[in-house]
């Protein structure tokens, strides 16, 4: 009986001391410190190097290698980009990719973390494994208030960075149809993708075949294409799965029948 009442004492005194953390000052549930493993913090943080490039106070490009164009400057990217070396970019497929940076190594770093987005390729960003070619804004946006010029002047840096899932709220995929497409060749270039932001692939379907999907290839940067050797029949549904999660999502009659080479056309859909 000893045993036991004592059994019971430690058992509400180690729950009494764990409740409060599950809550933040809000009472904002935090599930994850029910996972020890978790607990530790800045353990899914892993070095980097980062450098800016551009216009101070600009987007770093004007579209970038992913294709992105004039979007790069605009919500829901709002300047907030990066160009990647050879392990972020991965030949195109890291273009809208989602990634938390933060810097702690210089005395204007805030040690806050940003999110920024791949737009863009530093082929020769290859003195560490890992390196964002920050835009300016981007690389401000980790110093403390009224330090961002100071902190660019430091110009190259070690960072820390995690992949975090995209989140562009009251947004949908858009599929802006590259210029050069026919009724023989489509392609399109993919953006605003939520959660791994990045695409593993991409099918058509014509509006006529109500079963079979057909591969389309990436082009370059966040372009996919289809030269199918025969006239498309549109309107026509494209199917995304995404990189790391190979999560599924279908946008359905998003090219409709009159469809026009340079328009863009916004999907209902998000991942």
């Amino acid at each position: 009986m000893a045993s036991a009442t004592l059994q019971n004492m430690l058992f509400l005194f180690t729950f009494a001391a764990t409740f409060p953390l599950l809550f933040n000052a809000s009472y904002g549930f935090y599930p994850k410190l029910l996972n020890a493993s978790l607990a530790a913090s800045d353990s899914d943080w892993s070095p980097a190097g980062a450098t800016w490039y551009g216009s101070p106070t600009g987007a770093g490009s004007d579209g970038g290698a992913c294709g992105y164009g004039s979007s790069v400057e605009q919500p829901p990217f709002s300047a907030m980009v990066s160009a990647g070396g050879p392990s972020l970019f991965k030949s195109g497929k890291g273009c809208g990719a989602c990634y938390e940076v933060k810097c702690t190594t210089n005395s204007a770093c805030s040690g806050n973390p940003v999110t920024v987005v791949i737009t863009d390729e530093c082929p020769g960003c290859v003195s560490e494994s890992v390196h964002f070619d920050l835009s300016g804004t981007a690389f401000g946006a980790m110093a403390n208030s009224g330090q961002a010029d100071q902190l660019r002047n430091a110009g190259v840096l070690q960072i820390q960075y995690r992949k975090v899932a995209c989140n562009y709220p009251g947004t949908t995929i858009a599929f802006k149809v590259d210029s050069g497409s026919n009724p023989y060749y489509f392609a399109t270039l993919i953006e605003y993708e939520d959660g791994d932001g990045d695409l593993a692939s991409v099918d058509l379907k014509q509006a006529l075949d109500t079963d079979s999907w057909q591969p389309m290839q990436q082009s370059w940067g966040a372009v996919w294409k289809l030269d199918s050797g025969s006239a498309l029949q549109a309107p026509f549904s494209l199917r995304l799965t995404s990189l790391d999660s190979q999560n599924t999502l279908v946008a359905n009659g998003v090219i409709p029948a009159d469809w026009v080479p340079g328009n863009t056309y916004r999907s209902v859909v998000n991942f």
